[in-house]
């Protein structure tokens, strides 16, 4: 049995923890068994750059912070595209069989899913596995690397809650997820923010002002917005995204988040803005991921001893699972407007932008 291993995306804690969940269970379950590490992602699947793999290239990553296979992003988009006289699609399945391999792991999020997908509906032996910090897979109610984002969010936010409170600021704090909102709004809601704006719910920066207002009326002088990099107010929710962007464009707007601190800082308030980026990427792995990362490794393993494929794993209702990769593919997993975390901080007097 010669098992193939990519990584693709964006990296993320937790990768190495699932390779290693996922050899170390097909290690015990099966004799004979060879690993193929594909470098990379799929762009080294397309260019058949990968190595075989021993037990001892897995020692020691279940703390390790990116992924030991390297990572490039290779769009869904232009998989089917012609490029050099490549056939990717081809080419995938030319390099797949050169490497003798009789199944394929691909660790990644969305666009991951979308050509694993696709490879599997061409023939291929795949099974995926859902990486990402925005948690925003279909079909699972938690992805490795999000747990970890939120803790490392949650810290950049108690640490600007003390200069905040020191200055009597309003910190208007950038988290990532462009499409979905569940690593702003946990994060939010974690440290205690007074504002989370995220892209399900299209925010009215007068009702932004009021609640920052209402907080100075009360004695405390400064207040805490987390804003979703894909936030939009009410006017860009109405616009389709190429009349957005080119909207954003005319207007002058770099970011959702420098536009949120500029009106705010319009008004009397000292506003700053603080950008974490990609510290929410790096790093070792949370226990709790690094627990999730084995769960689903060793359920994948289970699988290829099983010769189930075409398949994703998946964490539903506290239970390793798995989805079909054409149920998945192409969808986003978005915060429901009525989610309950969200009713929680709606509860705790957290605003989001909506009500005025």
């Amino acid at each position: 049995m010669r098992v193939g291993i990519l990584t693709a995306g964006g990296d993320c804690p937790g990768l190495n923890a699932t390779i290693r969940g996922v050899v170390k269970a097909i290690y015990q379950k099966m004799d004979n068994v060879e690993i193929v590490g594909i470098v990379d992602g799929f762009k080294g699947l397309i260019e058949g750059e990968y190595h075989e793999m021993k037990p001892s290239d897995f020692w020691g990553i279940l703390t390790r912070g990116g992924t030991i296979l390297g990572t490039a992003r290779t769009p869904y988009k232009q998989m089917k595209v012609v490029e050099n006289d490549v056939d990717k699609v081809a080419r995938m399945k030319q390099n797949y069989k050169k490497m003798k391999l009789d199944c394929l792991l691909t660790l990644g999020g969305n666009g991951t899913h979308k050509t694993a997908n696709l490879l599997a509906q061409e023939g291929l032996n795949v099974i995926g596995l859902p990486k990402t910090i925005d948690n925003d897979l279909w079909g699972t109610d938690v992805t490795f690397g999000f747990h970890t984002a939120v803790d490392i969010g949650t810290e950049v936010v108690d640490r600007v809650h003390t200069t905040a409170s020191s200055h009597k600021r309003v910190m208007v704090i950038e988290v990532m997820g462009n499409k979905a909102g569940w690593l702003t709004l946990y994060t939010g809601l974690a440290g205690g923010a007074d504002v989370i704006l995220i892209p399900e719910i299209p925010y009215d920066i007068r009702a932004v002002i009021r609640a920052v207002e209402k907080r100075a009326a009360a004695g405390r002088g400064f207040s805490i917005v987390c804003v979703a990099e894909g936030a939009m107010n009410t006017a860009e929710a109405k616009m389709k995204k190429k009349e957005r962007a080119q909207y954003r464009a005319e207007q002058g707007i770099s970011t959702a988040t420098n536009r949120i601190a500029r009106e705010i800082g319009e008004t009397s308030f000292e506003t700053r803005t603080v950008v974490p980026g990609h510290f929410a990427r790096g790093g070792a792995p949370s226990a709790y991921d690094r627990v999730l990362a084995s769960q689903f490794g060793a359920y994948a393993a289970n699988l290829v001893s099983q010769g189930i494929f075409g398949v994703t794993v998946a964490m539903r209702n506290n239970a390793v699972v798995h989805n079909p990769l054409s149920e998945v593919a192409g969808k986003t997993k978005l915060v429901p407007p009525d989610h309950q975390i969200v009713l929680t901080a709606r509860q705790l007097g957290i605003a989001f932008g909506d009500e005025l």
